[in-house]
């Protein structure tokens, strides 16, 4: 029996170990040494475990935070909100807009009817007009404004960071929070360029995190698109399945590309 260890290290260190009763001679995940004329396979690579969403999400806008309702390591949903801006003067300065909207609308209307009765030109209904469309526009910006005084969870996952506090003022692009989806994790691994034209998505094999001791399945996503030229190594993306998350015990997998 063979076997090939691929080493992961960084954020999760990852002990992978592929098994297979018969493998190719030609199977890109093996290397022979001969050893007393005994072929011993054996190949490394190095990599990281990661997080397939993670981000750190800024302020839009300059303010101060009234709310911060998730502290680190606790779980939030898609769509709740992360964060929140004290927004009664941009609330204020929509008001005002729609106001004068409402007003350049009746203006318009006002201009219109005239113009029908020949007492004004067509000159003063398209100066409405254009002011109409003004005020919309104007109305439009404030509406940003004051939708990006709330920050919305893009996706469902923790807090890793909060890297301000509730009632501090800070300026428009200061990191807020630090989140991360914990739930769909990716492995990156930097393995010999030669193995580029034997490797395939969809190739399975089995690897052991050092922190649980328990073999989880992953699947050949997808290569990178250019070889590094001073290590002669190429990036391999494995996705591992919703099913089998960290610290679930699974049962390992032959790897495909060994039979």
């Amino acid at each position: 029996m063979r076997r090939f260890r691929i080493w992961v290290i960084g954020l999760t260190f990852v002990t992978c170990v592929v098994q297979a009763q018969t493998p190719a001679p030609d199977d890109p995940l093996l290397e022979s040494n001969a050893v007393g004329g005994n072929a011993l396979a054996s190949s490394e690579a190095r990599g990281v475990l990661r997080a397939r969403d993670q981000a750190v999400l800024a302020s839009e806008l300059s303010g101060r935070i009234v709310e911060l309702p998730f502290s680190e390591g606790e779980s939030f949903k898609k769509g709740d909100t992360l964060a929140r801006f004290d927004c009664s003067a941009y609330q204020a300065q929509l008001n005002a807009a729609q106001a004068a909207s409402r007003g350049a609308g009746e203006e318009l209307a006002h201009n219109k009817q005239l113009a029908a009765l020949n007492s004004v030109g067509r000159f003063e209904v398209a100066r409405a007009e254009a002011k109409v469309s003004e005020t919309q526009a104007q109305s439009q910006v404030y509406q940003v404004q004051v939708k990006r005084c709330s920050v919305v969870a893009p996706f469902d996952g923790q807090v890793v960071e909060r890297k301000v506090k509730r009632y501090e003022s800070v300026a428009a692009g200061t990191p807020l929070l630090d989140v991360v989806d914990n739930r769909t994790l990716e492995i990156h691994l930097l393995v010999p360029s030669r193995w580029m034209g034997k490797l395939k998505p969809g190739q399975t094999f089995s690897f052991v995190p050092d922190e649980t001791g328990q073999p989880l399945d992953a699947t050949v996503k997808r290569l990178g698109a250019r070889i590094d030229e001073g290590s002669q190594t190429l990036l391999l993306v494995a996705a591992l399945p919703n099913a089998n998350p960290i610290g679930k015990v699974c049962q390992p997998l032959r790897c495909s590309g060994c039979r």
